[in-house]
This record gives C-alpha cells, sequence and structure tokens, in this order.
C-alpha cells in the first residue's frame, strides 16, 4: 500500500476542493485529515467526505483547529481568540496514504505571520483544485508558480465544463501533469465520487509513485 500524503488545495474558495478529496480518498482508500475548519461545524467539510465514500478502509482524523465562525481562519480565530500556532498543526500518525484538505487558496492567513502554505507537508504531493471564471487562469498560475517556487510536486484537476484555450495555455506555461476533470454534475453522491475515483485512481497513483 503507498503510504504518501496528498495536499488538496484551490486557486479560490468554492472551487470543488471538498469534492475531489473524497474523490481522491475513494480512489485510493485513503485517510482523511482537514487541518483547520472554519465554520460549519455541524456539518464540516469531514462529514461531507465520510457522506460521499463507500469504502470501508479510511480514518478520518480530527481537525487541529475547529472554528466556528466561518471565515478566514486568522479572522476567526481572533473573534474566538484562540491564537493559531502552526507547530500545533501536525499531521496524524498513519501507515495508509493521508488526503489533507486545505482552506481556500495558499495564502488564506492563519494568523499575522503564516498562512496555508506554511502548513503543507514538504513531501506531500499538491493536487491544485482549478474552475474556469474570468480571473481563473491568473489564480491557475500564480498558484502552480508559487508551488513550484517552493519546491513542491504538483498535479491539477479541473472542476466543470471544459475550456480549451485556457486549458491549453495553463498547459504550456506550466506543464503540469492533470488527473482529470470532474464535470458538472446534477447530484454528487457515493456513486458519483466512486466513478471519478475509479476514473483517477491509475493517475494518482502514477503521480504518486513520481
Amino acid at each position: 500500500m503507498l503510504s504518501k500524503k496528498i495536499f488538496v488545495t484551490g486557486i479560490s474558495t468554492d472551487v470543488g476542493k471538498t469534492l475531489v478529496s473524497a474523490i481522491l480518498v475513494e480512489a485510493l482508500q485513503a485517510d482523511y485529515w482537514k487541518p483547520i475548519q472554519a465554520g460549519e461545524l455541524e456539518y464540516s467539510d469531514m462529514d461531507k467526505v465520510k457522506e460521499l465514500i463507500s469504502n470501508k478502509t479510511s480514518i478520518f482524523h480530527s481537525n487541529a483547529y475547529a472554528l466556528k465562525t466561518p471565515m478566514s481562519p486568522h479572522a476567526a480565530a481572533e473573534i474566538e481568540e484562540v491564537e493559531i500556532v502552526i507547530e500545533n498543526i501536525k499531521s496524524p500518525l498513519t501507515d495508509n496514504c493521508l488526503v489533507i484538505e486545505g482552506a481556500g487558496g495558499l495564502l488564506v492567513p492563519l494568523n499575522n505571520k503564516q498562512t496555508i502554505l506554511d502548513i503543507i507537508p514538504q513531501d506531500a504531493l499538491v493536487v491544485v483544485v482549478s474552475r474556469h471564471y474570468l480571473g481563473s487562469i491568473n489564480h491557475t498560475l500564480m498558484t502552480l508558480e508559487l508551488l513550484n517556487q517552493k519546491g513542491f510536486k504538483t498535479a491539477l484537476v479541473y472542476s466543470g465544463n471544459e475550456h480549451v484555450t485556457t486549458e491549453n495555455i495553463i498547459q504550456k506555461m506550466m506543464g503540469v501533469s492533470v488527473i482529470g476533470r470532474v464535470e458538472e454534475e446534477e447530484k454528487i453522491n457515493s456513486e458519483v465520487v466512486k466513478k471519478y475515483a475509479d476514473l483517477f485512481k491509475e493517475k494518482i497513483e502514477n503521480e504518486l509513485n513520481k
């Protein structure tokens, strides 16, 4: 069994990170961990992923920080009089693959000095979720460029309808491996997640083994 980490980030909010995380968890029968949850504690991203997977192997690890306020982590923490200390954010011990879901994009602040980028394990494959909108080329290229500068291995998953000219220029400029695309689906359930898990399984395993 692979013993690797995958960190799932997005080029912005609401681009499909949680769905892609569920697909990767199902594809690899991996463990799941969301270090920081801000808001929606009654039905968190971990709860959503649990609901969407079918395998019985995956273990779900508790948040390092669970904040009630649906805001950027630094703001939610300030409101709740909590200090986010990245030394307290340690990957759970597991012999299984571990899918780690970030919050928003790479430069979402955690405190006055550190961002989501600072909690990505250096040995993780960073899967960037990109969704097409006006400005998404810039956001995708900046995200990939920053990760490359920091020495991370990267791969890309597209969320939503294909946009050929956008995807072609991203590929020409960055040469990033594309795991696949999650199409616009009428509804999202465990059957849909299993379908994409089967489609993505070989490609994600190949990326982990590079």
